[in-house]
């Protein structure tokens, strides 16, 4: 009968381990167990890389004592193996998500970035009572902007219409073509929930559809709202908390153009 060591033992335990440990960061931020600073920030970024760091020392401690330790054990230097690899795989992924964070420094976006389309008071106030981040004036500069403190130079000269207009140039409103503002309400609220968001309200008098994307890790709630004038439909997405949305919010944007162009026969 083949004898399992006790370090691979201790491997497979922490190979275990860590996704029950991320999904309960992920997911108690969710149901509110915690808030999001304690679960995201707290458990996943700063506890997160020193735990992959031990799970990878001791995985590799392992697998050398497989190699070195005769005869050589075959078992004990696989699960070393996967051990290492799983560790660097989740180090490249907080690797890239820092990434993704400095190329999308900020997380509210609109397709008119002279006059960003305005949530109603509703929307508003569920903001205030959630503690949503404050809406910021696009053309106010980052540094001058509590939130964006400590902004590196470069960046905090430069204003939300700035970064938009240099990092999401592909963003433009949707011409209305020949579909009335009633007909572009209706696809839009039709858009919005075929994307799978919630709390959608359409209003026609005021030319405005809102809706609330909730990320299914942790929980984080962005509202969208798109206004329909006279002759084109302009788009604006927003997190409620973070500095960065690692692009989500121009991609709902694009995302959210594209299936309202579809219904109403535009590009």
């Amino acid at each position: 009968m083949k004898i399992i060591s006790w370090h691979s033992k201790l491997v497979l335990a922490l190979l275990i381990f860590l996704p029950i440990y991320f999904m309960i960061a992920a997911l108690g931020t969710k149901v509110g167990l915690w808030g999001w600073m304690t679960g995201l920030v707290g458990m996943t970024f700063t506890a997160g890389p020193p735990l992959l760091g031990i799970v990878g020392v001791v995985a590799l401690i392992s697998m050398i004592v497989g190699i070195v330790k005769k005869p050589r054990q075959k078992f004990t230097i696989a699960i070393g193996a996967i051990g290492v690899f799983v560790a660097a795989g989740m180090f490249a992924g907080f690797a890239s998500v820092g990434g993704k964070a400095g190329a999308n420094p900020i997380h509210d976006v609109a397709t008119d970035t002279a006059d960003p389309p305005t949530f109603s008071a509703a929307t508003m106030q569920a903001r205030t009572q959630g503690g949503a981040n404050p809406l910021s004036d696009y053309q106010t500069p980052l540094g001058e902007i509590e939130l964006f403190a400590g902004t590196a130079p470069e960046l905090a000269i430069k204003s939300h219409a700035q970064i938009i207009n240099d990092t999401y140039s592909a963003l433009s409103p949707l011409p209305l073509g020949g579909a009335s503002k009633a007909d572009a309400v209706a696809a839009v609220a039709a858009a919005m929930g075929e994307m799978g968001m919630s709390d959608i309200r359409p209003d026609v008098a005021a030319g405005r559809v809102e809706g609330v994307a909730e990320s299914f890790w942790y929980g984080f709630k962005d509202d969208a709202v798109a206004r329909v004038g006279e002759a084109e439909i302009d788009f604006r997405s927003v997190s409620r908390v973070g500095r960065s949305d690692l692009g989500a919010n121009a991609a709902r944007i694009t995302e959210l153009r594209e299936r309202v162009a579809a219904q109403i026969g535009q590009r």
